[in-house]
């Protein structure tokens, strides 16, 4: 029997191996929050290590125009991004990531660069040394602004002794999370995630842990008490100390 030219045998082989083929295996939704998830948690905290990163140049009091536009931002971003995730931004329609991803991504990108131009004054401020503009300042409204575009859940959290923004505060799903985190059993290397369906499965929770790196210990190292630049006191920490985390929910349904 033929359809139009191809012989059914040949015709069945030709749909099966095209199912089969890894690189248009259809994921599970799960799977696809899941990535998606981790995908927008990696990219809201890229942007907060690029803030970090420029720290001196945005506390140097003698200098007015620091150059940190919102385009050279964007650019030290996608690079952060693309080193920790391995997906290329400037080339998100040929990335292996979830649709869904492909559509969060940019709005992310977009609430980010739109909170480094909303501080530009404040970043240029000649005669003032530190600015309050800092990593975690930054994830705080950058997140906002995403979730109020996106109508995605997306913040930063952390643990109550360590709590300095009430609006961070951990619900009891998060909370649960950041003991494991806390864990020293609990691996620092890679981007490793903790996923869970919710709501009767409607939505999925994505959360990844924040370790305290050598440059976070200014203000939240030694002395334990003492205060820091921006006027908390210092939690005391070790590098290699859990710091917090970066929550999201997805839908699924």
């Amino acid at each position: 029997m033929m359809i139009g030219r191809l012989p059914v045998t040949i015709l069945f082989l030709v749909l099966v191996g095209f199912v089969s083929s890894p690189s248009v295996a259809l994921a599970s939704p799960e799977q696809d929050a899941a990535d998606t998830g981790r995908l927008l948690a990696i990219l809201l905290d890229s942007g907060r290590v690029t803030v970090g990163a420029n720290q001196a140049l945005i506390n140097d009091a003698e200098k007015g125009d620091k150059g940190f536009t919102p385009e050279v931002f964007e650019k030290q971003l996608v690079e952060k991004f693309k080193e920790r995730s391995g997906v290329d931004l400037t080339n998100l329609k040929s990335a292996n990531v979830p649709e869904m991803a492909k559509k969060l991504l940019p709005q992310l990108v977009e609430a980010s660069k739109q909170t480094v131009a909303e501080n530009q004054s404040i970043i240029n401020k000649k005669g003032v040394g530190f600015k309050g503009f800092i990593p975690a300042t930054f994830g705080t409204h950058a997140a906002a602004k995403f979730s109020a575009k996106a109508g995605i859940y997306l913040k930063q959290t952390t643990q109550d002794g360590l709590l300095r923004n009430p609006a961070n505060k951990a619900d009891k799903f998060e909370a649960g999370v950041l003991e494991k985190f806390a864990d020293p059993a609990y691996p620092r290397q890679g981007e490793k995630i903790v996923s869970e369906a919710a709501d009767g499965g409607k939505i999925l929770r994505v959360m990844l842990p924040l370790f305290y790196g050598k440059g976070c210990l200014t203000c939240h190292g030694e002395p334990k008490g003492e205060k820091d630049i921006s006027g908390y006191k210092k939690e005391g920490a070790k590098e290699g100390d859990l710091g917090g985390a970066i929550s999201v929910k997805l839908p699924l349904k």
